[in-house]
């Protein structure tokens, strides 16, 4: 992948990879998430993605709003367990108007106190619709019960009567703890040439004060394998079978997504899929997901079925684990699952949005992108002796901790 790179005095670096498109994608990605809270302060990291855009020293919450969209633009931000981003999308000559609003929002929100009061309670609503989703919310639950104590394992979104408690004063708190300039990448995906981006980013964000991190995260290292079974008013059982996995810099990082993939990634014939879903028939949905952190990874494992066949489910899972441990694939095997990743891989770069928001996740972590290429061969570089051996350290049964969602119908 072909990107320029540099960074403002203050620490703030700026990542910009060319693009030939009339639309333009430009985010600020903050390395400060959930995990950074402390226990004063649960959800937090989530309530300033929201409150951060209602109202700065020179804009209303709807001027922000109309700023991008009045000339076909989008604005829109996340939260992570690690990550805070705002990003906008719109025609690269609109380019200077969104960096302008964007370094805005980030240098002078007001945060109102009659536009907070507002936001909690369109959050509190957020977190009742996540209750009554289970599918979203056992991932949730499953990551607090691998992570146990530790603030990794902590639910994003926070709690009512937390949000309840949070002002201005708060806010500003951490921020001023955690927004530190030498954690933030901006990242612009477009047809502007560097030299030109550079002038305005360093016109609109180097004025502000260099704040490096002084603290440090607290690394997770006490894992033990659990069970937990709750009732819920559902249909089915739900159930995240899993356990910790790789960090994001692992050196068998690339082979765990490899096998991953196999096992339950996003085609319809991973292994699971097939096993559980086409030949069986029962679960509508099951995939393995691999979240990987700056220091753990997770590697889960969601179905939902009927009660009467929960037992059998799982059984079949722990049966293709043992398959990926015990038995090596094929050369062809192998070569179809390494064209199958990389395809997938490839197809994703189409979304210059996603390119956007990765790269600077990617640039964040380790100052530097991989070209597809050489996502390539690292690929193909996987051998099948790798992939027992990451199989072997990773989808042991009892090392799983395993939680389910039962049906109070059966």
């Amino acid at each position: 992948m072909q990107y320029n790179a540099f960074t403002l005095a203050n620490g703030i670096r700026l990542l910009h990879i060319p693009s030939q498109s009339t639309v333009a994608h430009f985010g600020v990605v903050l390395n400060t998430g959930s995990r950074d809270e402390t226990d004063d302060e649960i959800g937090m990291a989530h309530f300033i993605e929201h409150v951060i855009f209602k109202g700065t020293k020179k804009r209303k919450a709807y001027h922000i709003l109309s700023r991008l969209e009045d000339v076909g633009g989008d604005l829109n931000a996340y939260t992570t367990k690690e990550e805070t981003a705002i990003y906008a999308t719109f025609l690269k000559d609109d380019y200077t108007r969104a960096i302008e609003l964007l370094s805005d929002i980030l240098k002078n929100s007001t945060f109102p106190k009659h536009e907070i009061d507002k936001e909690k309670e369109v959050i509190i609503e957020e977190i009742n619709s996540y209750l009554d989703s289970p599918s979203e919310l056992i991932y949730d639950d499953f990551e607090d019960l691998i992570f146990k104590g530790h603030p990794i394992g902590r639910q994003i979104l926070g709690t009512p009567e937390k949000i309840m408690t949070y002002d201005k004063n708060d806010i500003e708190r951490f921020m001023s703890n955690n927004y530190n300039t030498d954690e933030i990448v901006l990242c612009f995906v477009g047809n502007i040439p560097f030299e030109r981006l550079k002038r305005r980013i360093q016109f609109y964000f180097e004025d502000i004060p260099e704040n490096r991190r002084k603290h440090t995260r607290s690394h997770f290292t006490d894992f033990k394998p659990q069970q937990l079974i709750l009732d819920k008013e559902t249909y089915q059982n739900h159930t995240v079978i899993g356990t910790v996995a790789h960090e994001m810099g692992n050196k068998d990082r690339t082979s765990m997504v490899l096998l991953n993939n196999i096992m339950g990634g996003t085609s319809m014939n991973s292994r699971l899929n097939l096993a559980i879903r086409e030949r069986h028939g029962m679960a509508y949905n099951i995939e393995s997901t691999l979240t990987s952190y700056s220091d753990t990874g997770l590697l889960s494992i969601y179905y939902g079925t009927d009660p009467e066949n929960a037992q059998k489910a799982q059984n079949l899972i722990f049966k293709e684990m043992k398959k990926l441990r015990d038995t090596k694939l094929g050369s062809l095997q192998l070569s179809k699952a390494k064209k199958q990743l990389f395809g997938q891989i490839s197809v994703s770069q189409e979304n210059s949005e996603e390119v956007m928001l990765s790269a600077a996740k990617s640039f964040m972590f380790f100052n530097q992108l991989s070209s597809l290429e050489q996502i390539h061969q690292k690929i193909q570089s996987i051998t099948a002796e790798q992939l027992i051996e990451v199989a072997n350290q990773s989808l042991i049964e009892d090392q799983m901790s395993i939680l389910t969602y039962q049906s109070k119908e059966s």
